[in-house]
């Protein structure tokens, strides 16, 4: 009897939960968006309830298929799978019928037939190796090393201290310190170790007597324990015969060994119970320099701990010497920066000491050797010398550092590939705003890896967006008529919502909820609501979304009134607006009233652009007309929008002659374009704002270029080939196969759902 309550309470809440994605929101507002929460944490609390769950979604899902509710399948599939990572033992019967449902969604398409496979993929493995979800999981995430998986993962959030409140940053970097408290290596081990051994032999396994004896260990016997449970686990994985019967029987023999120090089978065997799944590694950084996300990155895949003090990393970076940097690494000891050559380049003329090991050269030597003068020392940041990055090439999947030697008739031994092993989650939390700073991070980030590619062989990166708006935005004052009503800060958001309802009843809803919830007075009830509600999501949403949505990157070139200046280079991602600037000097105040009187508002443009259609066979337009502004929006108005191209909506002047005498009118005029050329026929500037953001706006501006950023590994790589190539225009070789726009990939639950 009791189970039946316990099955009609959950089918109710799965059914709630649907309901809520066809737009019947709770009739309480406060719960809106934690109804998916609540779910996972009322079967936290009985883990027993983790197999009642699994069924009940697995037979939403075949009715969804059969009802060709499609917009339900993700947002369950996800809910499911993130139940049976943190299940303790899901029967193999039970995770055959979700395989089998998986591998239904190939024949849908994307991204349904996406996220299909890749949980296939992740299911079979399941079914071998019960428990290797959850591993892989906290090894990854804890950065515990581990061999057979030396993979790590870190959220970074990032949070713009101009955009956010300070009560807002501090409850964050609260509550992210707070969800690492309990998390010691130790414990995250024995983790492991419990929920693998359970999920491979059920029932038959004493919990309590397990976690009293890897209490009662050294951190040496646990780590020990911990290495034999992760190789028994990824061997069974990752072997094509393996058997789900064998992997329990390895498993039992390890298990038989922990508790060998107890009387193994004396104590009663309490059911099964559920292993905490442990907080992801997150740390909270204000954004305050422009190069601070390509620095983190580079500790991430590099720890400044690594090549010289600990102490390093709570000083200020820029202030560091080479030597500073080197001088306790000893990977770096015996790196020499530059060599005086006395090599002729004839291999007759090499001493027969070359055949022989070289001998480190002492510091007095290469002194002697290296002398310079009248010159400006300079301070490097330590992050961006060759030595620093360089030693980064020592880890897992590279060579070590060796001397370039010249031995005749020996070819060089090939560089081994670089792997990437760590995965860094960037969240960004914000409006528009600091998602146009984003990309110019990002624009930033990879010039920086065209020139000297350190990150990108190493490094997954993966970005999330969290939208937060408090307060009345700071934005520009704009004067265009076209713009009506308060202006709407989290476009990117909205399309993000309207693409993926998942996103929608997550995310989106916390957009105004973490402001109130850091506005809460201190309260025992309050560290109770954030410290699980706000870490709990941000976990999840990192988890569990893993299709990206691309936005195109627009690359602007601005021209400035005075010829003496040079023209400024940036990039957008959302938005472009232009107004009339006000005039400076009394006697263009009096020429613009007179040229206000005669032909209206405004000034003349010159407008050319070349229109966006389908067959992408657009020739060049221009027209000429006088405008107050204009707006250039990059984010898409409807998510089922295939043409990827800018909507610009230029307020025009119309002026009209009737027998009252003259009058002028506004009219948006609107058009869509890939690439357009804004300039003013008569020389008065205007004012160009960019991603809604007044700190990044341009005055007495004449001129404005706009197009799709190109990513700076095509664009070098096509300048090297035009060199060989002189006459021909078109892609030719490698180019041809590179991705040519820079996008920026945002990651959510299901991508973008036709």
């Amino acid at each position: 009897m009791e189970s039946t309550a316990v099955e009609s309470d959950i089918l109710r809440r799965v059914r709630t939960l649907l309901r809520e994605l066809d737009g019947h929101h709770p009739a309480c507002q406060c719960d809106r968006g934690m109804l998916r929460w609540t779910l996972h944490k009322k079967i936290d609390q009985n883990p027993n309830n983790s197999s009642v769950l699994v069924r009940i979604l697995v037979k939403e899902l075949e009715r969804a298929e059969r009802g060709d509710f499609r917009h339900y399948i993700i947002p369950l599939l996800h809910t499911l799978m993130y139940t049976l990572i943190k299940a303790p033992c899901i029967s193999d019967e039970l995770c055959g019928r979700v395989y089998d449902f998986c591998k239904k969604l190939l024949t849908l398409p994307k991204p349904f037939c996406t996220i299909g496979l890749d949980y296939a993929i992740r299911l079979k493995m399941e079914r071998t190796a019960p428990g290797t979800l959850y591993q892989r999981m906290v090894i990854s995430e804890q950065s515990l090393k581990s061999d057979p998986y030396p993979y790590q993962e870190k959220i970074f959030i990032f949070a713009d201290p101009e955009l956010l409140s300070e009560a807002i940053c501090n409850a964050l970097v609260t509550d992210t310190k707070a969800a690492q408290v309990s998390q010691s290596p130790r414990a995250c081990m024995c983790y492991v170790i419990i929920h693998a051994m359970q999920a491979a032999l059920g029932e038959g396994c004493d919990v309590s007597g397990l976690k009293a004896s890897l209490q009662d260990m050294p951190m040496s016997d646990v780590e020990h324990w911990f290495r034999q449970v992760v190789v028994a686990v990824e061997c069974a994985g990752n072997e094509a015969s393996a058997d789900r019967s064998q992997h329990a029987a390895r498993l039992e023999k390890i298990y038989c060994a922990v508790l060998s120090s107890l009387q193994a089978g004396n104590a009663p065997l309490g059911g099964l119970q559920g292993t905490p799944l442990p907080n992801p590694n997150i740390s909270f950084h204000l954004w305050t320099e422009d190069d601070q996300l390509w620095k983190e990155l580079v500790l991430f895949v590099r720890p400044l701990s690594q090549s010289c003090e600990p102490d390093c990393l709570s000083q200020d970076l820029d202030n560091f010497e080479i030597q500073d940097i080197i001088s306790d690494c000893e990977c770096c000891e015996q790196t020499r920066f530059s060599v005086l050559s006395t090599d002729s380049g004839i291999e007759r003329d090499l001493p027969t000491a070359v055949e022989e090991p070289f001998s480190p050269c002492s510091a007095e030597t290469e002194q002697s050797r290296l002398h310079r003068k009248g010159g400006i020392k300079k301070k490097p940041s330590p992050l961006e010398n060759v030595a620093f990055l360089q030693a980064g090439c020592n880890g897992p999947g590279a060579k070590p550092p060796v001397k370039l030697q010249r031995r005749p008739g020996i070819p060089p031994v090939p560089a081994v590939p670089l792997q990437r092993l760590h995965t860094a989650r960037i969240v960004l939390l914000g409006d528009d705003r600091i998602l146009g700073r984003l990309a110019q991070a990002y624009h930033s980030l990879r010039k920086r890896e065209t020139r000297r590619v350190f990150l990108t062989p190493r490094l997954n990166l993966q970005f999330y967006y969290i939208p937060v708006v408090t307060g009345q935005p700071n934005t520009l004052a704009v004067t265009d008529h076209a713009a009506t009503g308060q202006e709407d800060l989290c476009e990117v958001a909205g399309y993000l919502g309207r693409a993926d309802p998942w996103y929608e009843s997550n995310i989106n809803t916390l957009c105004h909820m973490i402001p109130k919830l850091a506005a809460m007075p201190s309260s025992p009830s309050k560290h109770l609501v954030t410290d699980l509600f706000i870490t709990d999501v941000i976990a999840y949403y990192v988890r569990m979304g893993i299709q990206p949505v691309c936005f195109q990157v627009y690359a602007v070139k601005i021209f400035f009134n005075d010829p003496a200046q040079e023209p400024a280079e940036d990039v957008f991602l959302t938005e472009l607006r232009t107004h009339v600037q006000e005039s400076i000097s009394r006697r263009e105040l009096i020429m613009t009233k007179k040229k206000m009187t005669l032909d209206g508002p405004g000034i003349d443009l010159t407008v050319t652009y070349r229109k966006a259609v389908v067959s992408n066979r657009a020739k060049e337009l221009a027209m000429s007309l006088r405008a107050t502004g204009l707006v250039m929006k990059a984010i898409p108005a409807d998510e089922a929008e295939d043409l990827v191209c800018l909507n610009v909506t230029i307020t025009e002047i119309v002026r009209i002659n009737n027998l009252s005498g003259r009058s002028f009118s506004a009219v948006a005029n609107r058009l869509k374009t890939r690439n357009i050329k804004i300039r003013s026929t008569e020389q008065r500037p205007f004012m160009v704002c960019l991603d809604k953001d007044s700190r990044r706006a341009y005055r007495n501006v004449i001129s404005v270029e706009v197009s799709p950023c190109l990513e700076p590994s095509y664009c070098l790589q096509k300048t090297r080939t035009m060199k060989f190539n002189l006459h021909k225009t078109e892609d030719v070789g490698l180019v041809k196969y590179m991705p040519k726009s820079l996008l920026l990939p945002i990651n959510t639950f299901a991508g973008v759902i036709q």
